[in-house]
């Protein structure tokens, strides 16, 4: 039996993946209040809490990148949802916050290597005019999970307890990767693929940008002497250390300060996430849309950028606003994002080849995650000595501004960096 359009049917396959994932991390957000009758959980402690996961998910967003490549995607992902189903499990089973961080901790570990390994399933399954679609398609996942959270998680809160959520989640992890081991393979050697598409990804091959056989892996330390990829690092430490405030403290915010209790949190807090997929889908359509108009890939990418970057102040205007706006300005500010967020993901397959994409989104998403860590600290300092989010949403939201700012003037012309191969001989 072959499957006609295999790659999108991978793409889906990927988004239920990201999907999981952030449903996962956002289990103890949406819970937190329901948590906090049974373990006391502070400002600082919960900020403490989401440090430990961005912490740990920085250090394997590299490291998992590391492993994509050595493993290879079929195996890697396994490993990696696997450990991160099996740490959501966890969070059922402590009763204490040393607890709730040890396994916040080693979610954060499994998790890491998520979205390398779906940048390199990409790369590995879809040509460049078609990745940025891709990217969206998977990256809407993040989006579904954090969408679905809130209601889902407030109904089984209210009917069997807070642990069972943690339980459900971790077992649909484990049901994923079974599927993923019967399902994925490249094509090159893929049972399922039609004889035409292999022969469409085969022709799209040339284009890109691809090592020299026998030439090692890069080393890390070779990927920091491009300008292309400090820049990139860049823009990722600004940018996601935004997007995981918003998602992390969202539910919280919505308790602390608009006094919501759980079932309203449910009632309200899938608003904004659902704005969160609408535009991690319309900025990977858009921009392959504008590649389709003509313009080429620096364009297009960048264009999809400023649009986004420039949603991204609204949120300035959510402290001061009755709730109904709030909802608005929140939703705004993750469509935003999300709609960033595709475009920044497909830059490291547009501009490097696929044998190191993993370990550049790695790094990319490493370097994001710390981050966000750091500005969870900062936001649980702030937020405990003047108890108010006003400043936190003032500084999260120029972010995004200063990120493309950096991509315009760092990173430069999205295009293939072609002298990358020839640097990269030696050991890993």
């Amino acid at each position: 039996m072959r499957l006609p359009n295999l790659r999108w049917w991978i793409a889906g396959l990927l988004a239920v993946a990201t999907a999981l994932n952030y449903l996962d991390r956002q289990s103890l957000p949406v819970l937190v209040t329901e948590i906090q009758k049974t373990i006391p959980i502070t400002d600082q402690h919960y900020a403490q809490l989401q440090m430990l996961f961005l912490l740990a998910y920085g250090v394997m967003y590299a490291g998992g990148g590391r492993i994509m490549d050595w493993l290879g995607t079929r195996v890697g992902y396994i490993v990696m949802i696997l450990w991160w189903s099996a740490a959501t499990f966890l969070h059922g089973l402590v009763s204490s916050v040393f607890g709730l961080g040890v396994a916040r901790f080693l979610l954060g570990l499994g998790e890491g290597g998520g979205f390398p390994g779906s940048a390199k399933a990409v790369s590995e399954w879809f040509p460049p005019k078609e990745r940025s679609f891709a990217f969206g398609i998977f990256n809407t996942g993040s989006s579904v999970g954090a969408l679905v959270a809130p209601p889902l998680i407030a109904l089984i809160a209210v009917a069997l307890g807070w642990r069972w959520v943690f339980f459900l989640a971790g077992t649909l992890g484990f049901a994923w990767a079974a599927v993923w081991f019967l399902v994925y393979d490249v094509p090159e050697r893929h049972r399922l693929i039609t004889s035409s598409e292999r022969e469409y990804l085969e022709a799209c091959r040339p284009a890109e940008v691809v090592n020299p056989a026998g030439v090692a892996p890069a080393r890390w330390i070779d990927l920091f002497r491009y300008p292309q990829v400090l820049g990139l690092l860049g823009a990722k430490f600004l940018s996601d250390s935004a997007w995981y405030f918003f998602i992390f403290w969202l539910p919280k915010y919505l308790g602390d300060v608009r006094d919501l209790n759980i079932r309203e949190i449910g009632y309200y807090a899938w608003i904004p996430y659902a704005f969160a997929g609408l535009g991690s889908f319309i900025g990977g359509w858009f921009s392959s849309y504008l590649m389709r108009r003509g313009l080429t890939v620096d364009h297009a990418r960048k264009l999809a950028l400023a649009v986004s970057a420039a949603l991204m102040p609204v949120s300035l205007l959510i402290a001061a606003s009755p709730l109904s706006f709030a909802i608005a300005f929140f939703s705004m500010a993750l469509f935003g994002h999300q709609f960033w967020s595709t475009i920044m993901q497909t830059l490291a397959a547009d501009m490097f080849p696929s044998s190191v994409v993993a370990s550049v989104a790695g790094l990319m998403g490493a370097v994001g995650s710390f981050g966000a860590a750091l500005f969870n600290g900062l936001a649980g300092f702030l937020l405990t000595r003047y108890q108010s989010y006003s400043p936190v949403f003032l500084i999260a939201g120029l972010m995004h501004p200063m990120s493309f700012l950096i991509v315009l003037l760092v990173v430069g012309k999205i295009e293939p960096v072609k002298a990358l191969a020839p640097r990269f001989v030696g050991r890993s």
